[in-house]
């Protein structure tokens, strides 16, 4: 048996949304992105939504529009998780923001919430919270520390399409929520991200951006530049520094189908889910993801611990050698990557718990599947290596 990462959502459909663009010769971003762009909004429940192509663009733009609308300045302190995927870190880095990571909670793997108030000072505008391998944050208290210090709340959800906190879909709660659409996640448009927001001047700066700087893609209505009644002059015309990170028609088309199979594909996650937590209960010295809320389950992330502590190497090769795919918790403690020395940033407190994911944690796919068969044989794989 392999035991893949991820598994295909694809079927006819999306080859058809493909055909559908071919015939239509039209490449490049056009009336699919914006058609799927309006129904992941609905989706999700927010007013915008622009699609980008990864969901490492999506929180470039997400950080840039921030910045170019004056809501953050250089030099302003974001508070950020110490584990999280690069892209969550690198945009604030490349717009002169510092850095104050956090460690994390042990269990769920999320931003300590304890430690968030101790960590801000009179710089800190901001918390980037992650929502890591699907798993909400305690929103109650982030969004209380946020209204009481006046902080801008921006929400990494690359990995937590579909999970819940309250009621409320991830990706909904802070001024700015990010997406990711890759092969591996929830749904797949091959590459793809999306940014979501209810700020019309934060919409409009993303529209812009995403599109080298120009006003071309603006509404008529924008607050950002009065446009001129003359198409010619307003196709080249540039009033912020951006980026081409335009998605292509054939990743908007399938996204529309890819959004009608949503529902059931985080609904057999949440069910494979609870079929994990009670397997690995089998397993001694091991921990699982605690979940928060409603999560939406992109893996299944486990802590070796007691006398299983500091074999993690053991336990990788044997999952590898029973065609187990296996990866870290993302990027582990990402202080201690080679690209911190680049970047502006400080430490609060102690990262113990990043640390220890840094050297004992790993995570294998959940799919959109029914996935029990594969979790048996991880567990029995995973027995073994106990002995």
């Amino acid at each position: 048996m392999a035991y893949k990462l991820s598994d295909n959502t694809w079927d006819l459909k999306e080859l058809e949304a493909i055909n559908r663009v071919i015939k239509s010769d039209m490449f490049t971003m056009g009336k699919e992105v914006e058609e799927y762009e309006h129904q992941f909004s609905e989706k999700v429940g927010t007013t915008h939504a622009v699609m980008s192509n990864s969901g490492s663009s999506a929180n470039l733009l997400a950080i840039a529009a921030l910045v170019y609308s004056g809501k953050l300045s250089q030099g302003d302190e974001v508070i950020v998780p110490a584990v999280s995927w690069s892209t969550t870190y690198f945009p604030l880095c490349q717009y002169n923001l510092k850095l104050k990571f956090i460690d994390i909670d042990k269990d769920t793997l999320n931003i300590d919430v304890t430690q968030i108030e101790e960590a801000i000072s009179e710089k800190t505008k901001a918390i980037f919270a992650v929502n890591l391998l699907g798993n909400p944050n305690d929103y109650e208290k982030i969004m209380k520390i946020c209204k009481n210090r006046n902080l801008i709340l921006i929400e990494d959800n690359c990995e937590a399409l579909g999970g819940q906190y309250a009621d409320k879909k991830l990706g909904t709660f802070g001024l700015l929520g990010t997406y990711s659409t890759f092969y591996s996640h929830h749904i797949s448009t091959i590459e793809g991200g999306i940014t979501v927001t209810d700020d019309d001047e934060l919409y409009h700066y993303l529209l812009s951006i995403r599109s080298h700087g120009w006003t071309r893609h603006l509404p008529e209505n924008s607050e950002l530049y009065i446009k001129r009644d003359d198409v010619f002059y307003e196709s080249f015309n540039f009033i912020v520094p951006g980026y081409n990170l335009r998605p292509l028609e054939i990743e908007g088309a399938i996204g529309i189908e890819q959004l009608k199979k949503l529902d059931g594909i985080i609904q057999n996650r949440i069910n494979n889910a609870s079929y994990f937590i009670e397997r690995i209960k089998e397993v001694e010295n091991m921990r699982a993801q605690k979940e928060l809320g409603k999560s939406s389950w992109f893996g299944f992330a486990m802590v070796l611990e007691g006398e299983n502590s500091g074999r993690r190497n053991e336990t990788v090769k044997m999952l590898q050698q029973n065609s187990i795919e296996v990866r870290p918790i993302v990027a582990g403690n990402f202080t201690r990557n080679r690209a911190i020395k680049f970047m502006n940033y400080s430490i609060h407190g102690e990262l113990k718990n990043a640390d220890d994911i840094h050297e004992n944690g790993f995570f294998v796919g959940n799919h959109s599947k029914d996935n029990r068969e594969n979790i048996d044989f991880l567990i029995d794989v995973l027995k073994k290596v106990n002995r």
